[in-house]
């Protein structure tokens, strides 16, 4: 038995050695590969189609603002997808689903975060439409605990990421439109901070107030379902 183990710990410390010795200096073409990401990044902030704020502008603004030590909720659904595309983290925690089908995942998940750090750090969650209205009335819980969160919905009305799906499998579009509440309002009416932004130009003011609110607040963000 002891000689097994001798062996299999032998095997390993020399797989390692030729792995350290052997290894590849990947450093240049990380460089140039973030490069090419962050001036496609800057082209893509330029486009406008008059339909409603790019995910990439969000985004964008949400790395000038965020705190480093912030804990934040991401959901499921294109958001998920832009926010991993577009935010450059530093030293920020992340709570996911791990996309196991959990849509509705940030509300939760920014209460329990709560839950966990009290007022000790920065608590910032991001949705889409349909994720936030999965838990929608939990908003009422945030206002009666007084939790701090700052809540970002991506708003398009619709279920993009099903849209998405259905057309890359070649079929029409059916059943992904929504009709939804005005978020900002919802969340004035149950005691808390609504903020709605429809341009670009309304974003950095509108997140500066959200950071800023003692209390739990949401910016509505009104998207363009193709800018993600």
């Amino acid at each position: 038995m002891y000689g097994e183990v001798s062996r299999t710990v032998g095997i390993i410390r020399d797989h390692t050695t030729d792995l350290i010795q052997n290894k590849i200096d990947q450093t240049e073409e990380i460089a140039a590969r973030w490069k090419i990401w962050r001036a496609e990044k800057q082209q893509r902030l330029t486009e406008d189609r008059g339909e409603g704020v790019s995910s990439i502008a969000v985004f964008t603004e949400l790395n000038m603002q965020a705190p480093d030590n912030a804990v934040m909720c991401v959901d499921v659904g294109n958001n998920a997808y832009s926010f991993g595309r577009y935010f450059e983290s530093q030293h920020q925690s992340f709570l996911m689903s791990g996309y196991l089908g959990s849509i509705g995942f940030a509300l939760p998940a920014f209460i329990g975060a709560w839950a966990a750090v009290g007022d000790s750090r920065p608590i910032i969650a991001f949705a889409g439409d349909v994720g936030l209205c999965q838990y929608l009335a939990d908003f009422t819980t945030l206002v009666k605990y007084k939790i701090p969160v700052k809540l970002v919905i991506l708003n398009n009305n619709e279920l993009g990421k099903i849209k998405k799906e259905q057309r890359a499998g070649g079929w029409d579009k059916w059943a992904t439109d929504l009709v939804n509440p005005d978020f900002a309002s919802y969340a004035e009416c149950c005691g808390g901070l609504g903020i709605s932004v429809t341009k670009k130009s309304e974003l950095a003011a509108a997140m500066t107030k959200l950071m800023k609110h003692d209390g739990p607040g949401l910016l509505e963000v009104k998207t363009d379902t193709k800018l993600i």
